[in-house]
């Protein structure tokens, strides 16, 4: 939808013919695809980062419709069970491919072949703009953090890492009985583990949901409350980002990096390595490879907003160096669209 909108903006009005809707994508067989196909008969098929079904690509060779993946992306576990038939999935090779990474064109070349493969930058790099500090009463959390408190976030934790992000509470609330620290899972059904395993560590814990007046220190607030992950990086003093203490991937770490906060992380985001590895050159995300590195970096971190406003415009020019992946998927639409 995103790509759609910015194809046809102010100077590309929307055609008055098109049309927009979801529906879900059917089984892959081919007999089912050429019936699909036949039903909708598009000129071009847009595929979405590494959406490769072989009963949709082999029925459009056989229907002359072309394919375009752009977004493109493939970690190496998926490349070692797609290059098991690698006669096969040369016979499906998408018309183009617009790669999201160095690591990614390669990847789609061993499959595909290099003729077929260019890099774009990720799309997700056109979306990001820095979060201004939040006035009063615009944030949620000031009525539940006091300006003056000590703030940390774990962001986004999964399952996997719980073992470390234990050691992590036990450690903080043991050396710093003043801070207080907003654990976030990144699954809801993973809160009564976190209410029972908080109370069994005799750890004092509050729900988000149950506070109605300033927290103080030395308390964890689990939250179970939606979309303040960012209004809580905009209050804290520093921050950890789950998913990266286990190999599970990491989860987004540019959210606080918007908000003026450089986060520290484990030593597993091979989901966000498009982002690029000199982002940890550049020491805008810390990479440690221990809880007890996570540790002491929340209990040493303190972010005065003269180091936010300089977060915000050291994160901005990285990822202005890296915008445009959108005008460039666009564009390659637009010259199959008027082919």
């Amino acid at each position: 939808m995103e790509i759609l909108q910015s194809c046809f903006h102010k100077t590309s009005p929307k055609p008055d013919n098109l049309s927009i809707y979801t529906a879900y994508f059917p089984f892959d067989q081919p007999s089912i695809m050429t019936r699909a196909l036949h039903c909708i008969q598009p000129k071009l098929i847009v595929l979405l980062e590494s959406e490769l079904w072989p009963g949709l690509l082999g029925r459009c060779q056989e229907e002359k419709i072309k394919v375009l993946v752009v977004n493109g992306r493939m970690t190496e576990k998926s490349l070692s069970k797609y290059i098991l038939w690698p006669t096969l999935w040369k016979s499906l090779r998408p018309e183009k491919i617009l790669a999201m990474s160095e690591e990614d064109c390669h990847r789609f070349s061993t499959l595909f072949g290099e003729e077929s493969v260019e890099l774009m930058h990720n799309i997700k790099f056109d979306r990001l703009e820095p979060s201004n500090n939040q006035k009063e009463s615009d944030n949620p959390l000031y009525s539940v953090i006091q300006p003056d408190a000590q703030f940390v976030v774990l962001g986004s934790v999964r399952k996997e890492e719980e073992t470390e992000i234990t050691h992590i509470l036990n450690d903080i609330t043991s050396r710093n009985s003043d801070m207080i620290i907003g654990l976030f899972p990144r699954h809801m059904h993973r809160l009564n583990f976190w209410k029972k395993h908080l109370s069994e560590k005799i750890i004092r814990w509050k729900l988000r949901s149950e506070v109605t007046a300033p927290v103080q220190g030395g308390c964890v607030i689990l939250w179970d409350t939606m979309g303040e992950l960012t209004a809580a990086y905009t209050l804290a003093n520093a921050a950890f980002v789950g998913g990266s203490l286990a190999p599970v991937g990491g989860q987004n770490f540019l959210e606080p990096l918007t908000c003026g906060l450089r986060p520290v992380i484990g030593p597993h985001w091979s989901n966000f390595y498009w982002i690029g590895k000199e982002i940890i050159e550049q020491k805008l995300v810390l990479q440690v490879n221990s809880w007890q590195d996570v540790s002491q970096f929340l209990l040493g971190s303190s972010t005065d907003n003269s180091e936010r406003e300089e977060t915000r415009k050291d994160i901005m020019e990285y990822v202005h160096s890296r915008q445009g992946g959108t005008s460039k998927a666009c564009n390659t639409i637009r010259s199959y669209l008027s082919a």
